[in-house]
Order: C-alpha cells, then structure tokens, then sequence
C-alpha cells in the first residue's frame, strides 16, 4: 500500500456550533431535548438511522433536508470538533477502515469526500490511506480495502488496527452479503469495533425505504453504530457518511444507552449522579437556576437564557408530571435529559458533560485525574495545604444538615455518595473509632480533620483519589495536588532543630497489660474502662495536640499489637516514625523489664526520639524487677525521667504534649548510647583566627620594620 496520503484543511474551514443543553427545536417537537449541534440525526428518509432512535424517531415521512450541514465541506465535518479532544479526554485519532464487496463504491466515496466532486472516470482499485488533521481537532485516516480474495490478509490486517468500520453495499447481493459474510467475518477476527453501515448509489434506487431496508439488520447485529443512505456520483451524504464514523470513536453510544432497555447503562446513570452531586453545592437536592447556569458554563461555555431554563423544566415536567421543577432540576429530571439526548442521538453532549468531569470512554475516571504524579522523597512526609483543610472543613459543615457538630452514619453516607464507599485504611483502622467523635457518637470536625491528616500521611495518593472523587477544584496547576504539600525531608541526627511537620507518628511500646490502649482511648476522649481487652491487630488514633505557644499539630499513635516484631524490624516501617513512647505499668514489677529487653533485641529503635511513660500511677508504685529502676536507667543514657501518668486522670494530655515536642523538637529525646566527644567546632575556629591574626600582624610589622 502506498504512503498516506495527508489532505490539509480547507480554507473554508470553520468551527460547527456549540452543544448546549437546549437548541433550536422542529415543530411539533418539545423544548430541550436536543444540543446544538450538526443536525445530523433530523435527516429521516435519506439520511442515518441511530441505534438509541430505533423506537423513538419516526423515519417513516420525509423532511425537508437541512442545507447547512449538506453544504458543509467534509473538512469542516472532520476538523471543527464542538470541543477540543485535549480539554475533554476524547480519542483524538479515528481509524476508518472502509469495507465492502467489489464494485460497491467504496473508492469513490473516498475520492468524493477529498474532492468534494465525483471522479467519473476510472481510478485506481484501491487508494493509499487518507489522513485529515487539523491542530486542535480530531485527527482522521481513512483506509480503502480490497474485498479479492488474495487480498484477505491485508483486509484482516487493517480492520484489526482500526477503530471503526464502515460497510459499504450498492445492490441486493451486496446487501445480502452483509449479514452472510461480512459481519460474520468481523466476529471471527474478535474484534469489538463500531460499524457504520452504508447503502450507496442511493440515486439507482430512490423509493427504497431505509427503515425497512436496514432495520432488521441493526436489530441483529448490536455492532452496527448506525445506518445511512448515501451517493457518490450525487455527492448525497458522503460528508455525512465519514462524519458518522468519527463520532462512533468520539462519542460513542454503546457505553450510554441499552437499545434493547431503551434506558441509560448503570454505568452512565452512576456518572451523571456523580456529576449531578458535585454540581448541587448547596446539597438541597435540586439544581436551582445559578447551579444550572454554573454547570452549562462549565461544560459548554455557553450561559442559558431564561426562556432556555424554563424550556428545560418544561420539558422535564412533561415526562416527570411530579417533578418540583419550581425548586429545581432533581436528580431524577438530570439524568431524564441525558436519556432524552441519548434518544435523540444527541450524545455527544453527553459525552461533552461526562468528559468535562474526567470520564473515560469506560465511563471510568480518568486515571491521570485520580492518580496526578505526586511524590514524597524519602525522609519527607505529605501534609495537608491551607486549601485541603478548607476543602475538609466546608465539606463537613455542607453535610452537618443537623448542625449538631458531628457527622452520622446517614450524613456521612451521603457524603461519601460519589465515591466507592469510606476508603480502605478508613475501614482497617475501624473508623470512626479512630478519631474524636461526640458524645452521640457522630464523628467531630476536629475527628474528621484529624482523620483526613492521618490518611494524608499514611498514604497521600489515597487522599488525592477522594479529593478528585469529591470535587475539589483549584486554579492553581496541578489539580488535586494543590490540596496536599510535601514537608522537608527529616534528618536522623542528634543535634537538630525543629522538625518542619505538622502530623507525626508515634509508637507506643510496652508490655502486655501495661496500658497501652487506655492511652488511646484517652487521646479520644474516652471514659476510662478498667476492663482489660488484648490488642491482637494494631490500633491507630489521630487527634491533635495543642502545644506550648498555642501551636498545633496531629498526633498519629499506634499500638503493635502482635505485629509488633514485624513492624520494628521492618526499615520502612521505623523510618516513618517519628517518635517511640516506651510505656509500663508502674504497679507491674516485671513490666519496665520488657522495654529494656526491646532496646536490646532491636538496637535501631535508639534512632528515633523517645518518650518514657510510667502508667497506672493512680496504683501503688512497686518496684521493678530489673538491674536498674526506671529512673536510673533513663538518667544513664540521658533521657528525661519517666513521667508518671494515669488514663484515669485528666492530666495525662501532658504525656500527649511531651510525645509531640519530642517528636518536633528531638534535640534531647535521643537516648545516649556511649559517650559523645566534646564539640570542638568554636575552639577550632577561634584558634584559627587567632593565628591568623597574629600572621597578619608579624608580616606587617616585618614589612614596616626592615632593618
């Protein structure tokens, strides 16, 4: 096959119209139900059958033609996209692979469609490939096939690398041999392409009715896109023709709409309620007039007129008599007009709506949107920014609807209606137990920021997956990504400053029995429960912490549980840590024993600054079984006393406030594990510029001195 041949824009070359949510209607026809776009699909008699419109338009009388799309030039067709390819996701390359037996015509309607005139004499079996471009549109190739026999694995060859395909016949035994032979042969190659089907030489046969003649074919075949009626020699609907399979690629309606259902795919309706709960902003139910005009100008760029938005309830009331359309477009009247354009052929702007918002062709979001490139070096953590937290704390006061300063399950339900449910770590970490909930036991905006702060922290993609699933918009570069920062990577070195963080971990080690959980539950703000209950799975709370100075930060602490061993030996796990709470029970004698065999078994832990805590101080102290008492041993390897602290006192929120300090300030939460030097630095330097100076001093003293 010969090089592609590549045909350049025409001069002549403009924009086609807008889609909109409302358009021009016909007579007869109801208000809003279509877009305004080319109005391909109003052609009946002559022009294209669509698959949704199989038992909804009439093609049975004949109307008038509409001049301004017949008159268009093909490269208008093909290069004036309605929206760019790069703003709404859509293919920006179409692949047509033209199909049928000999002598049906397929030559010439390439030829016609580049010379925008039939080419009467002879031309050559089978042209090179024809590639239209134009910068900013979709991209198209046409490829022209031989149906001889000898020619079959070039055929199979290039219906595999398309995208659609249009089958052309010209006669009866062409069109027999579509449904015995050709359609057939696209199955066997298992391929899942588009087929837009043409009848041309439509000027040999004009009182053939389309309905009748390609019904039975469409409802046996679901591939076949759609059906037109075309001429080479008249230049009938060759525009048309190639503009059709262009849009199977672009816009294409199997994804949409079941014809045999004749109702929008699950998949569809799932969308466009995500699209209708992001666009209600004061969550209310319905879409007033300035969320309608918010959403028209988001998707089409285009505002509504008053007489267009009355148009719109009109038209919904009519087929959703007990639609409230005097407070607003509901949910149910939103996704009645996506079916209604789908019905119509009109998907486009469905697609044009779906596209706006990050949908796929899957009708899957784009992965690019809820994955944006984001990264943490090591040693760094991810935090909130000032927008993410504005984000959070908006989110939470829009669905408090009873304003009792606390989420509940029903709330946080449809809250979460746009996503696929609480994300997962959520669920690992037993949430909302968690985090601070109220009294009733709703989860607190302190609870909810704190536990968006953890969920940050642990795992930063997740938080910019919900961020993009709840509709979190900014105009800085970088999308989701502008509610999220990256703090400075951390040192682990002895002498150093503040830690520039604002969330830090802690684990919180001790011996069975020991306490541990009830200092959990006293960072939440739980009752004191004497009972003891095993921690098997670790356990996470996150709240935060109000230190000295009125500054705050988040307080992530986590208990081991039997994970223990396999959390402390593994490197990653330590390396996030920012600081160990050592705990035991005062009233145990052999519990201060566990932490000292800890430090021994795992030698790495003395990296990490950290807090001792004497608990159950509300108990008699004993004494502990161990070569050295508690005090002692944290006085030889330098660290503070342990501080003596009950979960039944309410002045355990200082050991909360030491643990934060140390994990912000470490200077002196290190343990000392042999004796360190004696810094020297400022005697090296003082010595330096002492002998310095005294050089200086000799050699002037030389130079005015020479004798």
């Amino acid at each position: 096959m010969k090089a592609p041949l590549t045909v350049k824009p025409s001069k002549h070359f403009c924009s086609r119209a807008v889609p909109s949510m409302t358009e021009p209607r016909e007579p007869n026809e109801s208000p809003a139900l279509s877009p305004i776009l080319p109005n391909v699909a109003s052609f009946h008699l002559s022009n294209p059958i669509y698959r949704p419109s199989l038992h909804t338009v009439d093609i049975s009388t004949p109307k008038p033609l509409q001049k301004s799309i017949l008159a268009t030039p093909i490269i208008q067709l093909l290069h004036s996209s309605f929206i760019s390819p790069a703003l709404v996701g859509m293919a920006d390359t179409v692949r047509i692979v033209v199909c049928g037996d000999e002598g049906t015509g397929k030559s010439s309607l390439i030829t016609s469609l580049v010379k925008n005139v039939f080419i009467s004499s002879k031309i050559q079996p089978t042209l090179p490939a024809i590639t239209i471009a134009a910068p900013g549109s979709v991209t198209t190739t046409i490829v022209d096939t031989s149906a001889l026999p000898q020619e079959l694995n070039t055929l199979r060859k290039e219906i595999r690398r398309s995208d659609v395909i249009c089958l052309v016949y010209s006669d009866h035994y062409s069109y027999e041999r579509v449904s015995l032979s050709w359609l057939p042969l696209f199955r066997s190659l298992g391929v899942n392409l588009p087929v837009v089907l043409c009848a041309n030489k439509a000027d040999l046969s004009p009182g053939v009715d389309p309905e009748e003649e390609m019904m039975p074919i469409m409802l046996e075949f679901k591939e076949i896109d759609s059906c037109i009626r075309a001429s080479a020699k008249e230049q009938k609907n060759v525009n048309e023709l190639f503009y059709l399979c262009q849009k199977a690629v672009t816009h294409p309606v199997a994804p949409l709409y079941d014809s045999k259902e004749q109702n929008l795919k699950p998949a569809a309706v799932a969308a466009l309620q995500r699209i209708f709960f992001l666009c209600d902003r004061d969550q209310d139910g319905f879409l007033n007039d300035l969320e309608l005009q918010e959403f028209q100008k988001k998707c089409f760029d285009k505002s509504l007129t008053p007489e267009e938005l009355d148009d719109i309830k009109t038209s919904i009331k009519k087929r959703l008599p007990n639609s409230r359309t005097e407070e607003g477009v509901d949910e149910q009247g939103f996704i009645l007009l996506s079916k209604m354009f789908a019905e119509k052929a009109r998907h486009e702007t469905v697609w044009t709506i779906l596209r706006v918002f990050h949908y796929t062709d899957s009708l899957s979001l784009k992965d690019s949107f809820l994955h944006p490139k984001f990264e943490v070096p090591p040693n760094a953590s991810a935090e909130l920014s000032p927008l993410g937290y504005r984000f959070f704390v908006d989110l939470f006061l829009l669905f408090d609807k009873d304003n009792d300063g606390g989420l509940n399950e029903d709330e946080l339900a449809a809250l979460f209606a746009p996503t696929p449910g609480l994300p997962a770590s959520w669920v690992d970490s037993s949430f909302p137990s968690s985090t601070v909930r109220s009294e009733a036991g709703h989860i607190t905006l302190q609870g909810w920021l704190a536990q968006w702060s953890m969920t940050t922290f642990q795992d930063p993609k997740m938080t910019l997956a919900y961020l993009a699933y709840l509709g979190f918009e900014s105009d800085e570069k970088g999308g989701t990504t502008a509610a999220l920062k990256v703090t400075k990577p951390r040192k682990r070195r002895r002498r150093q400053g503040r830690v520039e963080r604002n969330v830090v971990l802690c684990y919180v080690l001790g011996s069975r029995g020991s306490g541990k959980s009830s200092i959990l539950d006293a960072f939440l703000n739980r009752p004191f429960d004497s009972t003891y209950h095993p921690t098997i799975k670790p356990r996470t709370a996150v709240n935060s912490v109000e230190l000295q100075g009125g500054k705050q930060c988040y307080l992530i602490i986590e208990e081991l549980g039997e994970l223990e061993s396999a959390i402390l030996e593994n490197e990653a796990k330590l390396n996030s840590c920012d600081v160990v709470c050592y705990t035991y029970d005062s009233s145990d004698p052999d519990s201060f024993a566990h932490i000292v065999d800890l430090r021994a078994r795992y030698p790495q832990l003395d990296e990490l600054p950290a807090v001792y805590a004497a608990l159950k101080a509300d108990l008699d102290k004993t004494t502990q079984r161990a070569e050295i008492q508690p005090d002692v041993y944290t006085r030889e390897i330098g660290m503070s006393a342990p501080l003596h602290v009950s979960a039944a006192w309410t002045s355990i929120s200082e050991l909360f406030v030491t643990v934060s300090e140390a994990a912000l300030f470490p200077n002196n939460a290190y343990p000392r594990t042999e004796p360190e030097s004696a810094d020297r630095t400022n005697f090296y330097i003082a010595t330096g510029v002492t002998v310095c100076t005294v050089m200086a001093l000799l050699y002037v003293w030389k130079r005015t001195n020479p004798g």
